[in-house]
């Protein structure tokens, strides 16, 4: 059997030391999986981004593949499902950045590093030459999305997988709240099942506290 594989890819302005990306690794090592774990970091190019994604996925074409991409990286790893035939779970993901990231235009700051670069038409142009109007096979796809993503609209992805298994929680971030508990989840998807845990009603934890 081939050897697992979870490329983790990094949202908007994001990098290898955002939360999730680091409790996963973490969370894989501390149960001997860390060498089935690469977080890397993006260029801030669309196009840079996509090319260095589709060079480590032909590079480990030997092993069995699973993308976990957030908000963003989301966007990136429905690029790479459709060329490549991998399995991806998204989480609370991007699907028309190009539309979100318009009223953005103009300096911008990685939330990592002290990276500065000018967000222009052309990052737009480049974003919206890798968009996927259409899922060969929604089952390559898990959707895990959170209602009170302050980012994006939640319905959004819904609508573009509505033909995938998905978990929507109520309430929760962008940047998924719990994220732990579905890490289980993520990891049955890998093998081929689908493995949804009961999770709460963020929303009501919220009132009630």
């Amino acid at each position: 059997m081939a050897q697992p594989l979870f490329i983790y890819i990094h949202g908007f302005n994001s990098s290898p030391d955002s939360f999730k990306a680091r409790f996963f690794a973490d969370w894989m090592a501390e149960n001997g999986r860390a060498e089935e774990v690469i977080v890397p970091q993006l260029p801030h190019w669309p196009a840079r981004a996509v090319a260095l994604l589709e060079q480590l996925v032909e590079a480990n074409a030997d092993r069995n593949i699973t993308l976990i991409g957030s908000s963003l990286g989301g966007y990136y790893s429905t690029w790479l499902v459709e060329k490549y035939g991998l399995r991806a779970v998204l989480i609370n993901p991007a699907v028309r950045p190009y539309e979100l990231l318009a009223d953005m235009l103009g300096e911008q700051g990685n939330y990592y590093s002290d990276e500065k670069y000018e967000l222009t038409r052309k990052h737009l142009d480049q974003l919206l030459a890798v968009n996927c109007s259409e899922l060969n096979d929604p089952q390559h796809y898990l959707l895990l999305t959170q209602t009170a993503d302050e980012t994006l609209d939640y319905r959004e992805g819904v609508e573009k997988f509505s033909a995938s298994p998905m978990l929507v929680q109520q309430g929760g971030s962008h940047g998924f709240d719990q994220f732990e508990l579905v890490i289980p989840t993520i990891l049955a998807f890998a093998e081929g099942w689908i493995e949804l845990p009961s999770l709460t009603d963020l929303n009501a934890m919220e009132e009630k506290d």
